[in-house]
């Protein structure tokens, strides 16, 4: 009997401890691989964003925002989502001790770092605030922009979120607690999309697998930590348990009714508000 090769599936994750927890079955094969093959693409979101939209990645991570360029093709995974619930993407200025909370001086003159221009982060913010002036610089540098002094503000994902206080800087404003007020819904952030012309059974199969893998994870908490934390950038263990719990819970298993409303009012908003150029319908597998 001829044994069949394994299907290579290239999956991108960002470099964070939450998607390393997500991703810590598949990269030990702790569970039945449905005979595929997975290859570990690790980039920053803003780069695998640019991936996607080259179609270079069979499956990827991307930011919401990302996935109106997307919808044409690939398709959403219901598994897989980091979901802001009343937090999110955080401001944050240099401590002074006077900064006030969600009051802030802001006009087309004020430059604010942005960890990349299809981030979820950046579009909220654009919904949030109409005038300022969007630097770009890599999501690892902004606490470093705005120390220096480079930018008056930083826009803050992943664990810089929990983390800013012990860099000297103080959170201006929550993004997630924002949208929360205005919506009554939790933010989607990223999501994890598998390309559409792989096929309908190998896309059901692997988004079956990929479902299973976070569910490992959650179940197998001590060990998928210790695996997520070599991606923490030197926080400590609590933090790090910390901010995988914030996006790896019961809607990153299944992003949810309300996780799926948030993501279509999202897009729906940056629509009327001309952010992106037409009104996306969303495909979920």
């Amino acid at each position: 009997m001829l044994e069949t090769s394994p299907k290579i599936i290239r999956v991108g994750h960002s470099p964070d401890p939450d998607d390393a927890f997500m991703f810590y079955a598949l990269a030990h094969e702790k569970i039945d691989m449905r005979g595929f093959r997975v290859e570990h693409v690790i980039e920053d979101i803003e780069s695998l964003n640019q991936r996607a939209l080259k179609e270079e990645l069979e499956v990827t991570a991307v930011s919401c925002h990302a996935y109106a360029y997307l919808a044409d093709k690939y398709l959403v995974m219901r598994s897989g989502a980091s979901v802001g619930d009343n937090y999110g993407p955080i401001i944050v200025a240099r401590a002074t001790g006077n900064v006030k909370r969600g009051s802030w001086n802001v006009d087309r003159h004020t430059r604010i770092a942005i960890p990349g221009k299809l981030t979820t982060a950046f579009l909220v913010l654009q919904l949030h605030t109409k005038d300022f002036t969007p630097v770009f610089v890599p999501f690892d540098k902004i606490f470093d922009a705005v120390k220096s002094g480079e930018v008056d503000y930083g826009l803050v994902i992943h664990e810089g979120q929990i983390t800013h206080a012990e860099h000297g800087l103080e959170k201006v404003l929550d993004l997630g607690e924002w949208w929360h007020q205005k919506t009554k819904l939790p933010l989607p952030l990223g999501i994890d999309i598998i390309r559409r012309d792989l096929g309908q059974e190998t896309i059901a199969s692997f988004a079956k697998l990929f479902k299973e893998s976070i569910e490992y994870a959650l179940n197998h908490r001590k060990d998928a930590l210790e695996y997520a934390s070599q991606f923490g950038r030197g926080i400590s263990e609590d933090l790090n348990d910390r901010f995988v719990a914030m996006y790896v819970n019961d809607r990153t298993v299944d992003l949810g009714e309300d996780g799926e409303a948030g993501f279509r009012r999202l897009l729906d908003e940056a629509c009327r508000h001309k952010i992106i150029p037409k009104q996306i319908h969303l495909e979920f597998i």
